[in-house]
């Protein structure tokens, strides 16, 4: 089996719901990562990548009918150039990114860019057809989050609870205080502002120019989601938005965003060819699922999956340099930064090249 390279990243700014990016296309928010690794890899022969690999969760307004293939031309790419859309929910862009490894470890293929994106805020609403003639109803359903069109039966099995109430489910069963949760959710955005501070996101967020009214377009080159500023008692006030009593809140609950990315994945040989520059290798991916209700430990299962893959392929020295990256880390880069339905992790190893 042949090594698999990361090569390069980018990725726009996270945006907020109904926040900067809310005026951009799906597929042109989709295009601005894929279009910012052609213009840093100018050396590169992209009449030869092999195929675009895009996850996105909704697909059920301007990023329907393969966003993928959509995206890719609207970043300049050749139109020989094959692109495929992914839907995993929420590990959507990191599914893609496995695919995409999958296929070049094989032998399948050399060269391939992988990657993510949702614009949450311009979910549609959708309606089906009506269940008879002249009929004078209709059910609407807000895709922003959240199951629609739903099968009486799949509810009778397995219920259909949000991701907020799969949350409030955990912490019952295993008795998270909302202190705790809400002292989690501080930390988390105080190491997120001062990680925006240090410029330590700079590198990988490429600007995207969206449209703003009377005073022109505006230039969007920082994440909005997070607020550094928050304190625990502000995040004390805030109410449940589950049940009463609960203890997910908007201040613990993950975020409704936009945004995109999209990474570079080559063999060793397209690698030379091409003049990247590796960054890490791409070990293993696995899958793993739960109850619908939890939609906990599958993080732990997918883990377990991708290191018994590793003992049965890698050589020992490159175990114990290998460096998991849980799927947590990833979702800045990979579509919606929250976990739903599937644990996923993806198994790295940092490389240096001679």
């Amino acid at each position: 089996m042949r090594e698999v390279f990361i090569c390069d990243v980018a990725r726009t700014a996270i945006g907020r719901y109904g926040g900067a990016l809310a005026k951009v296309r799906t597929d042109d928010l989709a295009a601005v990562p894929i279009k910012a690794l052609l213009a840093r890899n100018a050396k590169a022969d992209w009449s030869r990548l092999d195929e675009v690999f895009f996850g996105c969760a909704n697909q059920s307004g301007e990023d329907n009918r393969n966003v993928a293939r959509m995206a890719l031309l609207l970043a300049g790419l050749p139109d020989s150039i094959p692109g495929v859309t992914i839907n995993r929910l929420c590990a959507s862009g990191l599914n893609a990114v496995g695919d995409a490894a999958r296929a070049i470890r094989s032998g399948e293929m050399d060269f391939a860019i992988a990657g993510g994106v949702e614009s949450m805020t311009r979910a549609p609403f959708v309606m089906g057809k009506a269940g008879e003639a002249f009929s004078r109803s209709a059910e609407v359903y807000d895709t922003t989050l959240g199951w629609r069109f739903v099968n009486p039966l799949m509810k009778a099995q397995c219920g259909i609870d949000s991701m907020a109430e799969t949350g409030e489910n955990v912490a019952e069963e295993y008795q998270v205080a909302r202190k705790a949760q809400d002292a989690f959710a501080l930390r988390s955005q105080q190491r997120a502002g001062k990680a925006i501070a240090t410029g330590y996101f700079a590198e990988e967020i490429v600007p995207v120019s969206a449209p703003g009214g009377k005073a022109g377009p505006v230039v969007v080159d920082k994440d909005e989601h997070p607020r550094p500023d928050t304190t625990l008692e502000n995040l004390e006030k805030l109410k449940p938005i589950v049940r009463n009593p609960g203890t997910i809140t908007a201040g613990n609950a993950s975020g409704i965003n936009d945004g995109a990315a999209a990474i570079i994945l080559a063999s060793e040989d397209a690698v030379k060819a091409h003049g990247l520059t590796p960054r890490a290798r791409v070990l293993g991916m696995a899958s793993a699922e739960a109850r619908p209700q939890d939609r906990r430990f599958r993080s732990d299962r997918a883990e377990r999956g991708v290191r018994l893959a590793g003992h049965r392929g890698a050589a020992s020295a490159r175990r114990r340099r290998r460096r998991r990256v849980r799927q947590s880390a990833w979702r800045r880069h990979c579509a919606r930064p929250s976990a739903r339905h599937v644990g996923r992790t993806a198994d790295l190893d940092r490389c240096t090249w001679p």
